[in-house]
């Protein structure tokens, strides 16, 4: 019989970096894909740029400070910090070869077969584009550039982190061998895509606003002769370090953190392939960057522009068609939303539901005169949020409104600083979160005056309050006035605003208190249900699953034969097929036009099911480091629900790939079986529904038309 000890090797673990690149590898096959429309697969190349940046601000940052500090712990899958890089940075080097050559051999050959040509080196305009561009430059760029010389009296100037650039060698017209280094930041303000005028057969033509400035380099520098001018980027170390026992004051210690981000250390150069030797031997002595840290591009650098040319105008056919969010059926009713949660637990699906229902639970509960209090915590939420703006109006017609901000999202912490202020100053109580934790959970509480007495009314989600990204991202959210999930919640509350821990808890799940014991449970009891020879069955959902405890726990119950599907979208360092250790575990990665963000658990529990939904990932910051909340969906008709939201996904034989043994992630041999696409199948299904508001009864759940392997 196998050991603890033998789920716990770090040989049956996969290191988390690799696994996130494995993850943005599958984010750019979509762009591979010529099944894909077009354009939408110019979105996910600049997905996968996007993203590639925030890795290493962040985890090739933190692996660099480990580094420094001569810090030798190894991960979980055996590897020191200076292991992690080498292995990492070979991974990358050939994922940014990848995106490339997607970009030069694919993308570029198939705009200009549709009717848009992006011309990729200015020295082939034409004449009449020439003089376009040079009255372009001139009139819009040129009022907008600083071009700074490097020489004994002006030194190396800060580069900002993540900030196009031009550098270029200069000298003194006939000074002959004599150069300074020069360069100029690319204005973040402009278009970095210009349309130029269109060909004789109506031909879409356009250039990056590099090619024109590099072009006209030389007027910045008047007295002296350009030698040579070619493109860079840096990338910064962004990973804020705030040590909370010493910061008196959270919101000024970010402030003063978030100005040090443009000075962290570089840790990544891009440069234009075939850059003048000299010019990158000066930038490497000037960021002290390390060979295996630059990277060669063959092509624009920052390929997060594609954004910008997926919003340009006249290019729908070559784009998925928008789909609109549908009224959710259990509110399609005239009754406030008060009523409409009286009669029922409501579950939310989104996008596929409307995330409307959130929103005005937030902004009805700010105009009724019966609602007491709000209480709300707020992770991420758009740039113009109704929900912020809906907070300060109960605050203002005299409700306790109590927020709870936190500030550490990470690259938000900016934009969270700014609400946090505009809420006090409208007489809401703002509260930053508990010392050493982010809270993460999505909660709010509306405590409401009613004929029968004081009744709470709680929003659960496994999403932001984001209004914007709600329309993007996969989530899933529970509307209930179910009495221990309000008291539940209101102990949530005093815990963030007064450190008071209830001594027992109803419903909800909490980390960092009890969330990791209660998954360990749950994982325990279907293992023993299976050594009784009991059929034991988990299917679990989330972004990430890299908890050496809970991998290990699953090991133990692959291998006393639970059966186990994880539908994970990004990281997973649980390898499968482990003879006699994983063999009974399967996993799916699920990357389609929306991000899959929410986060179901299903444990079989003998017959007795039981299914819950929250904000928590299985990674240790979720379970340890983090306020996370996990609410159980008991209602029978809800549990059905979240029961076909699962069996749709694992069907998913269009947009899922598998992990593999060997640590590759393949797609599904589709040949002679019917096509299921989850995120289409739950967008028609949401029209249908919306036709129909009856309720979603149990005969109209989904059954694949043949078992998936």
């Amino acid at each position: 019989m196998l050991e603890k000890a033998d789920f716990l090797k770090s040989e049956h673990y996969r290191n988390r970096e690799l696994s996130w690149l494995s993850f943005n590898e599958r984010v750019l096959n979509e762009a591979r894909d010529k099944s894909i429309p077009l354009f939408e697969r110019l979105k996910f190349l600049s997905i996968t740029a996007s993203n590639l940046d925030e890795f290493f601000m962040i985890r090739v940052a933190s692996l660099k400070d480990m580094v420094h500090a001569k810090y030798t712990k190894k991960d979980i899958a055996g590897l020191t910090a200076s292991e992690q890089l080498d292995v990492i940075l070979t991974a990358t080097h050939e994922l940014v070869n990848l995106q490339y050559s997607t970009y030069n051999r694919s993308l570029i050959p198939a705009l200009k077969q549709q009717g848009m040509k992006v011309v990729t080196e200015h020295e082939k305009l034409s004449k009449e584009q020439k003089a376009f561009v040079d009255r372009y430059f001139e009139e819009d760029i040129y009022p907008v550039l600083t071009p700074m010389a490097v020489d004994s009296s002006r030194p190396f100037p800060l580069i900002r982190n993540k900030s196009l650039n031009i550098g270029a060698l200069i000298s003194e017209k006939g000074e002959g061998g004599e150069y300074d280094f020069a360069t100029v930041q690319v204005p973040g303000g402009l278009p970095r895509i210009i349309e130029l005028p269109r060909g004789k057969e109506g031909e879409r033509r356009a250039i990056l606003l590099e090619e024109i400035i590099e072009r006209n380099i030389g007027k910045l520098f008047l007295n002296y002769d350009v030698i040579c001018a070619h493109p860079y980027r840096i990338m910064r170390n962004a990973d804020l370090t705030i040590d909370e026992d010493e910061a008196a004051d959270l919101l000024k210690e970010i402030q003063k953190q978030l100005r040090k981000r443009q000075w962290g250390e570089v840790i990544r150069l891009e440069v234009e392939e075939g850059m003048d030797a000299r010019l990158l031997k000066i930038l490497k002595k000037e960021f002290a960057i390390k060979d295996p840290d630059i990277f060669y591009i063959n092509g624009p650098l920052d390929l997060t522009f594609l954004m910008k040319m997926y919003g340009m105008e006249g290019f729908d056919k070559y784009k998925t068609p928008q789909y609109q969010p549908q009224p959710v059926p259990a509110m399609m009713t005239d009754d406030d939303i008060f009523t409409q949660i009286r009669t029922g637990d409501i579950l939310l699906h989104h996008p596929y539901m409307t995330f409307d229902p959130v929103v005005n639970f937030v902004k009805q509960s700010a105009k009724d005169p019966d609602v007491l209090a709000i209480k709300q915590t707020l992770y991420r939420v758009s740039g113009n949020s109704p929900i912020i703006k809906a907070l300060a109006q109960a605050a203002e017609n005299g409700k306790q409104v109590s927020v709870l901000v936190e500030l550490k999202a990470r690259f938000d912490e900016e934009n969270n600083i700014i609400w946090a202020k505009m809420l006090e100053k409208a007489g809401c109580h703002v509260i930053y979160g508990l010392k050493g934790l982010k809270t993460h959970s999505k909660i709010t509480l509306v405590v409401r005056r009613e004929e029968d007495g004081i009744r709470r009314y709680v929003h659960l989600g496994t999403g932001n309050y984001n209004d914007s990204t709600a329309k993007l991202y996969t989530d899933c959210g529970l509307l209930t006035c179910a009495e221990p999930i309000g008291e539940d919640a209101t102990a949530v509350f005093n815990m963030l605003s007064g450190y008071s821990e209830p001594k027992s808890w109803n419903k909800l799940i909490v980390a960092p208190i009890w969330l990791r014991k209660r998954f360990q449970k749950l994982i325990e009891r279907e293992t023993q249900n299976a050594r009784e020879g009991k059929e034991a069955h988990i299917i679990a959902k989330m972004n990430s699953l890299c908890d050496k405890e809970i991998i290990a726990a699953l090991y133990e119950a692959g291998a006393a034969g639970v059966k186990i599907e994880l539908i994970i979208r990004g990281i997973c360092c649980l390898k499968t097929g482990i003879p006699g250790i994983s063999e009974n575990i399967s996993v799916r990665s699920i990357v389609g036009n929306f991000l899959e963000h929410a986060r179901i658990f299903y444990f079989l529990n003998d017959g007795q099911e039981e299914i819950y939904m929250g904000s928590a990932d299985w990674m240790p910051r979720n379970l340890d480091k983090r306020v996370e909340i996990l609410f159980p969906v008991e209602c029978e008709k809800l549990k059905k629900e979240a029961r076909h939201i699962l069996d749709v996904q694992l069907a998913d034989n269009v947009k899922a790939s598998v992990l593999q043994p060997d640590g590759r992630y393949e797609k599904i041999d589709k040949r002679g079986k019917a096509l299921v696409s989850a995120q289409d199948f739950f967008c028609e299904e949401a029209v249908e529904r919306a036709k129909k508001p009856e309720p979603h009864e149990a005969e109209r759940i989904f059954i694949p038309a043949e078992p998936i392997e």
